[in-house]
């Protein structure tokens, strides 16, 4: 893979005996900040440093006061909203002005002038800050990277999609700066969220779907600290997992037909297993006209988006209190009135606490075929976090309902992982949930992991009448009587 450079340091490889944490002193003069000023630690001469400072501050102040008046001028004139291309197209006009003018006061008050490069930089960097995502923005333009975290303004790292790490240059200027981006992105969510000392944690979804969290004043040191984490593909079916060896030919045909028999899913995994990924792929196995209500802490599946895949979505997200602390909404509260909503299929991006309970009741009161994800280490520890869950509910459960109540509901729980190359998603573990016994719920592991921990089917573990239930969906019950799987030899 060749990294982009732009000016932008390569990224050095963590190895625990060899990393070398480069030094302020040793990042390319020619990177800057992108969102603020330019920190006076980088080896640029203070002139240069003060004279970009000037431009930038001119730039800012230009547009601040510009682009309303063009953006109204712009609506009258064309008797149509202004769209984001066309106003990031007027700022580039107003910004190329603004130099111009800012050069000549430059040379009248006997000021050096930045040099070409910089200049361009620097307007870069501010029409970033306006519609871009400033510092971050280097980070998303480049497709391999997967994850970016932030342990502070000057501590970035990045993993790729090949399972390699990386720590690449800061990306703000400051703590304060930091903290000034995640607001203003935040600002700019379909729901605005707040994000201050009242609100120190904050969730949003990035223009290009990538998922933001941050806190601010909770780390060890007081400063905020952020991670982003994109989805490799936002619309996705099973036969392209196949392709890229998430499943195999049989598990293919086999979540196919959960999907068509309406058996209720739980998708589980670690961080960054790919639970979302195959909760996309398995919906887009539903029948297009089929009524979905999605229910998140912050939009990230994204169902409503292809109208030919999904014609008729509902997306609910949480909400967080006002200032004045009231307002909130929480998932829990948006499942229940998800199932006003006339749904076919109710679909929880990440059950987290209590929704649990409603989503249950959703599951086994009519709207079969709903699906979920969940964090756990394996298929089985899923049924011990859904019962911690659940008794974190008003409804208070007692651990003997709560069994009763996810055996009822969920069918199958379909379990992903790391394969040994730290870069594919499998499928590892798929358990058919048989019932109750006590405080122990009862299941088969229909699909158990091999030696590379990718899943192969167990004979005779599926029930009779879950099979014959399959079988009437279009499912060939002798996929399941090979015991190496259909994965590529």
């Amino acid at each position: 893979m060749t990294v982009p450079t732009d000016g932008y340091p390569r990224p050095v490889p963590l190895r625990p005996h060899l990393r070398q944490v480069p030094q302020p002193q040793q990042l390319p003069a020619t990177w800057v900040p992108a969102f603020g000023s330019v920190t006076t630690s980088m080896p640029t001469a203070s002139s240069d440093t003060a004279a970009a400072d000037r431009l930038r501050r001119h730039l800012r102040s230009a547009l601040a006061v510009e682009i309303p008046e063009q953006v109204q001028a712009e609506q009258r004139r064309a008797g149509a909203t202004v769209t984001w291309a066309a106003r990031r197209d007027l700022a580039r006009a107003v910004l190329d002005e603004a130099v111009r003018v800012h050069n000549e006061h430059e040379l009248m008050a006997n000021h050096a002038l930045v040099g070409h490069d910089v200049e361009q930089r620097v307007i870069t960097e501010v029409l970033d800050e306006m519609f871009g995502m400033a510092g971050l923005q280097p980070l998303l333009d480049d497709p391999d990277v997967e994850t970016v975290n932030a342990n502070r303004f000057d501590r970035v790292f990045v993993q790729y999609a090949d399972g390699r790490r990386a720590q690449v240059a800061p990306i703000a200027a400051s703590d304060r700066e930091l903290t000034d981006l995640v607001r203003m992105l935040a600002a700019r969510a379909s729901q605005e969220r707040r994000f201050d000392h009242g609100s120190p944690a904050v969730s949003v979804q990035l223009p290009g779907g990538e998922r933001l969290f941050a806190v601010m004043g909770l780390t060890a040191d007081g400063v905020t600290s952020l991670s982003v984490r994109r989805h490799g593909y936002l619309t996705v079916t099973l036969p392209e997992l196949r392709v890229r060896g998430t499943v195999d030919a049989g598990l293919r045909e086999f979540l196919r037909a959960l999907v068509r028999a309406r058996k209720n899913v739980l998708i589980t995994g670690g961080t960054g297993a790919g639970k979302t990924t195959m909760l996309r792929a398995l919906a887009a196995e539903m029948d297009p006209m089929e009524r979905i209500v999605t229910v998140e802490d912050a939009f990230e599946l994204g169902l409503e988006t292809d109208p030919e895949i999904h014609a008729d979505v509902t997306a609910l997200q949480a909400r967080d209190p006002n200032v004045e602390g009231v307002g909130a909404v929480s998932q829990a509260e948006l499942v229940r009135w998800g199932l006003r909503m006339s749904p076919d299929r109710v679909i929880v991006g990440e059950i987290r606490g209590p929704e649990v309970v409603a989503m249950c009741n959703a599951m086994s009161q009519g709207c079969d075929g709903s699906m979920a994800t969940l964090h756990a280490s394996s298929s089985q520890v899923a049924f011990t976090r859904l019962a911690a869950y659940a008794a974190q509910g008003v409804e208070r459960l007692p651990l003997e309902a709560t069994t009763l109540l996810v055996a009822g509901a969920v069918h199958f729980v379909v379990h992903l992982t790391r394969g040994h190359d730290r870069a594919t998603r499998v499928v590892s573990s798929v358990r058919e949930v048989v019932g109750a016994d006590g405080p122990t719920v009862v299941s088969n592991e229909i699909y158990r992991p091999g030696s590379d921990r990718r899943a192969r089917p167990v004979a005779g573990a599926l029930r009779t009448e879950t099979l014959d239930d399959l079988a009437a969906a279009g499912f060939d019950p002798a996929v399941l009587e090979r015991p190496e799987g259909w994965w590529p030899q």
